[in-house]
């Protein structure tokens, strides 16, 4: 029977030790620590639940606790035990992210029901988590049949079957996980894990127990040896995202890592790893170089092979796909019946510039997919912003080829209808077509 296991911080022994006897009343498992280090401790210990007792009971520090444990993967609730008749004091701690407080001294039936509570969240948190994750044979799928698109999925291919390091670039959400993804899911690697690190969420005090382990007794509340994130994915892949927002002292740590193909767990010695590293950045390294923001040796390991994701703007031809993908997703999580996009809506998506990319796309579609139960999609479901911003160009599309791409998507890519919709031959569309490189997708 699973036992869940929680942190209890307080630093006088007494109080830690008297709740830790009324949580063992409802077969819990209690780990003790003083809380000196409350957030390293927290994130280390692998607990299900944080108790912080009333001596931690300062709001300054808890909002701070509370902030790097809402950012970081290993999320897990807080729980506050508040000294009786410190009412305000508790509101200030939800306010400042605490899940739960209880006033102290309580009865074991008290805390457990807290802690139960508590605990329903993490349990909440993982099953949306789990809703919300790709299916994985769909993983790593990347859509569109644009030129550029061909040609990047077509290098990938290639870098894939190599066990070169890679660096990909691109602005947000241009889909550069999901690239990595691809790289890994195409090599030889593909039946070892393959683990993502967000570089800009790992505080520097915190960087080595996460990416490279520690033995038991490392620091305080280290009660029991745990693998980082490198020696997870020994075997596999390992992808450093925001490349571009590492701190100098991750850059140095994570460069030794790469030469030396040896990681060391904190309180012990160096062990070696066979990694394939891939790394994504939304920034001009080059220029973090020049201006000496980025390590130039770790940019050469980094910059073998190399490969730019082209922005949505670039490749309107490739919306359609992407939007009758996402379509049928959200059908089949949300149980809804959207079928098509009209003309209008179609009108909009390729007016828009999109500098959001592909993950602006998927979510103007998912809330349109929460907001509406209807089988077709209108430009009146579209975002305000959206439409604004597209006012302008709907009403007179002296673009060609966005004239183009509106008729081919609106007929579904029949290339005879589109052609009479435009008052074109098709043999005019076909020309069209090979001049503004669109591919020719459908039948007809």
């Amino acid at each position: 029977m699973h036992r869940s296991v929680i942190l209890v911080a307080e630093p006088r022994v007494s109080v830690r030790d008297t709740v830790g006897s009324l949580l063992c009343q409802h077969d819990f498992q209690v780990i003790p620590t003083s809380g000196a280090d409350l957030t390293r401790e927290v994130l280390a210990c692998g607990a299900e639940l944080a108790i912080m007792g009333p001596s931690l009971a300062d709001i300054h520090s808890l909002s701070a606790v509370a902030k790097q444990i809402r950012q970081s993967p290993g999320w897990i609730p807080l729980l506050l035990l508040v000294p009786d008749s410190s009412e305000e004091l508790a509101i200030a701690a939800l306010r400042a992210g605490v899940n739960e407080y209880v006033t102290f001294p309580c009865s074991p039936t008290e805390l457990a029901g807290a802690v139960r509570r508590c605990l329903r969240q993490t349990t909440r948190r993982k099953s949306l988590q789990a809703a919300r994750s790709p299916v994985p044979n769909n993983a790593g799928v990347m859509i569109g049949e644009s030129q550029s698109m061909q040609e990047v999925k077509t290098y990938l291919s290639r870098a894939a079957s190599t066990d070169s390091n890679i660096l990909i670039t691109g602005e947000t959400g241009t889909g550069k996980e999901l690239a990595a993804e691809f790289v890994h899911r195409s090599s030889s690697r593909s039946d070892k894990p393959f683990v993502t690190v967000n570089s800009a969420a790992i505080p520097d005090t915190l960087l080595e127990s996460e990416l490279f382990g520690y033995e038991r007794g490392a620091f305080t509340g280290a009660e029991s040896a745990r693998d980082g994130k490198m020696k997870a994915a020994d075997g596999g892949t390992i992808f450093l995202d925001e490349i571009g927002d590492m701190s100098a002292y991750a850059q140095a740590k994570i460069l030794r890592a790469i030469d030396s193909k040896e990681i060391q767990r904190l309180g012990s010695v160096g062990m070696s790893i066979d990694v394939r590293i891939i790394a994504a950045t939304n920034q001009a390294l080059e220029t973090l170089v020049r201006e000496e923001k980025f390590r130039k040796d770790l940019y050469f390991r980094l910059n073998v092979a190399r490969v730019h994701l082209p922005s949505l703007r670039e490749r309107k031809e490739d919306i359609s796909s992407i939007a009758s993908y996402y379509l049928k997703d959200f059908n089949s999580r949300f149980g809804r019946q959207m079928q098509r996009l009209t003309d209008s809506a179609w009108e909009y998506l390729l007016a828009y510039d999109w500098p959001g990319n592909v993950r602006e796309l998927k979510n103007v579609l998912e809330a349109i997919s929460i907001h509406t139960s209807s089988t077709d999609i209108s430009a009146a479901h579209l975002p305000r912003y959206l439409r604004e911003q597209c006012e302008g160009q709907i009403s007179q599309p002296d673009d060609e080829r966005k004239r183009m791409l509106s008729a081919l998507v609106s007929t579904d890519w029949n290339k005879s209808k589109a052609a009479d919709k435009l008052r074109w031959s098709r043999m005019t569309l076909y020309r069209k077509m090979a001049k503004y490189q669109v591919p020719k997708l459908g039948n007809q």
